[in-house]
C-alpha cells in the first residue's frame, strides 16, 4: 500500500487519546462517585451516539454526546456528568507525542490537530505538554457540524490547509478515524499503543502503523518523495 503513497507535507492528528492522555476524565468519575474504570464504557458509547446522530442526519456537539454517555453509564445526576465533561481541560499529552510532532517540524512537514471534539481542549492539552509551539492548526469538525470519519470532515481540514488530499496524513489510534481519512484520500498512520492493540481489518489497511506516534511519523518521512 505504501509504494502509492508519498511524504506527506501535512500531517493532522486526532487529539482525544491519540495526542491526549484521557487519565483526568477517569479521575473524575472517580471524584463524581462512579469508578474510573467506566471510561472506556463513556468513551466508546459517546462516539457510539455521535455515529448514530450522523447517520440520522443531525448534529451534537461532542461535549453533548459525551455528557449524555456518562449519564447512560454511571447514572449520575446532570451536573456531575458536566463536572466530568469539564476535565477534558485538564487533560495532557502522552510521553511520544512531543518527539513524534518535533521529529516533523525538524523535517518541515507542517503539523495540525483533527478533532470532532470541544473547540479549546487541543490547545489547553498541548500548551500544558509544551507542544502546542509545533502545532501550526488546531482544528475542530465542530466547525463544520460534522463528525469524522464523514469524508467532508478530513476534506475540510486539507481545504483550510491549503493543501491536496494526497498531500495529507492523518494519524489516529482509532481505525474508525483512519479507515475514514483514507476513504477521503488521505495517506494514514495508526498508532496500536492506545487502546486498540491491533488495526481493525474490516476497515481496510492503513498505510503506515507503529506502536507508538514516533514509528508512525518515521514511517510517514519514510515514503518517497512526490
Amino acid at each position: 500500500m505504501t509504494a502509492r503513497r508519498t511524504r506527506p507535507d501535512v500531517v493532522a492528528f486526532d487529539v482525544n487519546e491519540t495526542l491526549l492522555d484521557l487519565a483526568p476524565l477517569g479521575a473524575a468519575l472517580t471524584e463524581q462517585g462512579a469508578s474510573a474504570d467506566a471510561l472506556p464504557a463513556v468513551f466508546s458509547r459517546t462516539l457510539a451516539t455521535g455515529f448514530a446522530g450522523a447517520a440520522l442526519g443531525s448534529w451534537f456537539p461532542f461535549r453533548a454526546a459525551f455528557e449524555s454517555s456518562v449519564a447512560q453509564v454511571t447514572g449520575l445526576p446532570a451536573a456531575a456528568c458536566s463536572a466530568v465533561a469539564d476535565s477534558f481541560m485538564e487533560l495532557s499529552p502522552h510521553p511520544d507525542v512531543e518527539p513524534a510532532l518535533r521529529r516533523l517540524v525538524d523535517a518541515g512537514v507542517r503539523v495540525v490537530t483533527l478533532s470532532h471534539g470541544a473547540p479549546g481542549v487541543a490547545e489547553a492539552g498541548l500548551t500544558r505538554g509544551g507542544v502546542a509551539v509545533l502545532v501550526e492548526r488546531m482544528l475542530t469538525s465542530e466547525s463544520i457540524r460534522a463528525w469524522k470519519p464523514a469524508p467532508q470532515a478530513y476534506l475540510w481540514a486539507v481545504g483550510v490547509c491549503g493543501v491536496d488530499p494526497a498531500q495529507t496524513a492523518l494519524v489516529a489510534a482509532h481505525s474508525w478515524d483512519v479507515a475514514g481519512a483514507r476513504r477521503a484520500g488521505l495517506t494514514t498512520g495508526f498508532t496500536s499503543g492506545r487502546s486498540e492493540k491491533v488495526f481493525a481489518e474490516v476497515l481496510g489497511a492503513p498505510d503506515v502503523q507503529g506502536s507508538t506516534l514516533v514509528e508512525v511519523v518515521d514511517a510517514l518521512l519514510a515514503l518517497p518523495p512526490r
